[in-house]
């Protein structure tokens, strides 16, 4: 499993495009699951970890990216509250990398279970 979270200067964020211009934004880079644990939510609560971290951080906005070859992770992104912003897509070796975008606003993360104090 993998899962780098950037919580500071997004310059270090290490994507293409404009994310590393963003400011009080934390991001999500390489969120990977084991196959033999998918289906168990691990991917959720890895992301609401990270979003819950973001929030702990101040920061406005979480960022990330993925690419049409993962529907699953597309999906789930968009039942936590991400929404797509096209203006942080961007090409790799060819490849279209498409930007996600998650406004943290007071009070909760919609759709995601968390609330603050870490309660669903």
């Amino acid at each position: 499993m993998t899962m780098p979270l950037r919580i500071g200067d997004m310059a270090e964020y290490g994507s293409g495009g404009t994310a590393t211009a963003v400011q009080n934004a934390s991001g999500i880079r390489l969120l990977g699951i084991s196959p033999r644990f998918r289906q168990l939510g691990a991917g959720r609560a890895l992301t609401n970890a990270c979003i819950q971290l973001a929030r702990d951080k101040g920061h406005a906005q979480v960022i990330l990216h993925t690419t049409q070859a993962m529907q699953v992770a597309w999906r789930l992104y968009e039942q936590l509250g991400f929404a797509r912003s096209e203006d942080l897509d961007f090409l790799q070796q060819g490849f279209p990398v498409f930007g996600f975008r998650l406004p943290l606003a007071p009070g909760g993360i919609p759709g995601s279970g968390c609330l603050p104090g870490g309660t669903a």
